[in-house]
């Protein structure tokens, strides 16, 4: 009997994960594009999410870059027959790490493919920057990538 105990805890927590893989909080992954680097996403409702991001700006010589963003979703607008595709749109910030360093406001637009059956989604983003300092500038950042979901 103690022996089936430790399989069957196992299955069950496997079957729990599954069961509510696309509800989870948490993503973690990669981004490629500009910025390239490490993606995370946290849900606080069943709409809206913080996106965060610490990557590479290879516009502006490799330096570290930090974001993050307050988004929205759209469930309602593009169907698909397994998953979900909302549209997202949100407001941030960002700073790149250099000798001068740069911070800037990010209107970021995309899509979110959210598997049904696994614990993963697929972006891909358009972001208008308008950098505040240490000038005035018009930039677009954008890219596409994907999360691991905790």
């Amino acid at each position: 009997m103690k022996k089936l105990i430790l399989p069957l805890i196992l299955v069950v927590l496997f079957l729990i994960s599954e069961s509510n893989a696309q509800y989870r909080q948490f993503g973690l992954g990669i981004m490629v594009g500009e910025p390239t680097g490490v993606s995370a996403k946290y849900w606080t409702s069943g709409q809206n999410a913080f996106d965060f991001g610490a990557a590479w700006s290879f516009k502006r010589d490799g330096n570290l870059l930090l974001q993050a963003d307050y988004v929205w979703h759209s469930f309602n607008l593009i169907h698909v027959s397994s998953g979900r595709l909302p549209l997202y749109f949100g407001i941030g910030g960002r700073v790149i790490f250099s000798d001068d360093p740069l911070i800037g406001a990010r209107i970021p637009v995309g899509l979110d493919y959210i598997f049904a059956d696994a614990p993963l989604d697929i972006f891909f983003e358009l972001v208008p920057i308008l950098d505040l300092a240490p000038a005035t500038n018009f930039n677009l950042g954008g890219g596409i990538g994907i999360r691991f979901w905790f």
